[in-house]
């Protein structure tokens, strides 16, 4: 009886192994062959996601014509320093901002667009809400100081609370909004609950309405703004000179 139970041990994890390796080597054989597809869906999604921060409706079969299109140049920035890079929008802004936290010098990309004869800056900004990450692009008008429209993403925010973040009724509220003070100095914008302008018609007051219930990832908003705007003002000083 003793051998028959060892034996069947011993089955059991041959089985065991075999399986393993079989699966294994079956996800590694799939991973590798969809890898392309991948890649390939991560570009588009990106270029989507410029071309709606400035109000152009894509589609994953047209995106890359529409962004070569629209998108005229893309840069690199490192300080006040810009290089002009045609891949530019495949910078992980993840990566970079993990980089500036080791002391290593930061690539930011930046995006220069042209839509009904006017130029219009695109910046990248990411950050975090209640859950998880949150993302975005901001479009600058050409005088860098107003805004021309944003897009938002998230990865885990609350459905119809800080999920809201990609609705068009909070990100409209951003178009016009200028980033600094009536001093000149660099404000950003501000997600407030205590926004006493509920219609959003004043674009002087560097504050959106904040969505009801989702404070957190507003904050989160806020603060991604800030921090991701403010990056690049040495480079939009040397633009405006």
């Amino acid at each position: 009886m003793s051998t028959k139970r060892t034996d069947s041990n011993i089955y059991t994890i041959v089985f065991a192994v075999i399986l393993v390796v079989v699966v294994g080597s079956l996800l590694a054989f799939f991973a590798n062959a969809t890898k392309d597809m991948r890649v390939n869906n991560d570009k588009v999604k990106t270029q989507l996601d410029i071309l709606s921060s400035i109000g152009v409706e894509a589609t994953r079969a047209n995106a890359t014509e529409m962004f070569n299109q629209y998108i005229k140049k893309q840069f690199v920035v490192e300080g006040t320093t810009a290089t002009e890079d045609a891949e530019a929008y495949l910078i992980d802004v993840k990566k970079e901002q993990n980089a500036a936290k080791e002391g290593k010098t930061q690539r930011l990309p930046i995006f220069e667009a042209v839509k009904d004869g006017k130029t219009i800056y695109i910046v990248p900004v990411r950050g975090n809400g209640l859950w998880d990450a949150i993302w975005g692009y901001v479009a600058l008008n050409d005088d860098l100081k107003s805004i021309y429209g944003v897009f938002f993403d998230h990865k885990g925010e609350t459905p119809g609370l800080g999920a809201n973040i990609t609705e068009p009724f909070f990100k409209d509220d951003f178009k016009g909004e200028m980033i600094y003070g009536p001093s000149g100095d660099f404000k950003s914008v501000t997600v407030s609950k205590s926004n006493g302008d509920p219609n959003n018609t004043d674009k002087t007051d560097n504050e959106v309405d904040a969505i009801s219930g989702a404070t957190i990832t507003g904050n989160g908003v806020t603060a991604m703004l800030k921090k991701g705007l403010g990056l690049y003002l040495p480079y939009f000083e040397t633009l405006k000179k």
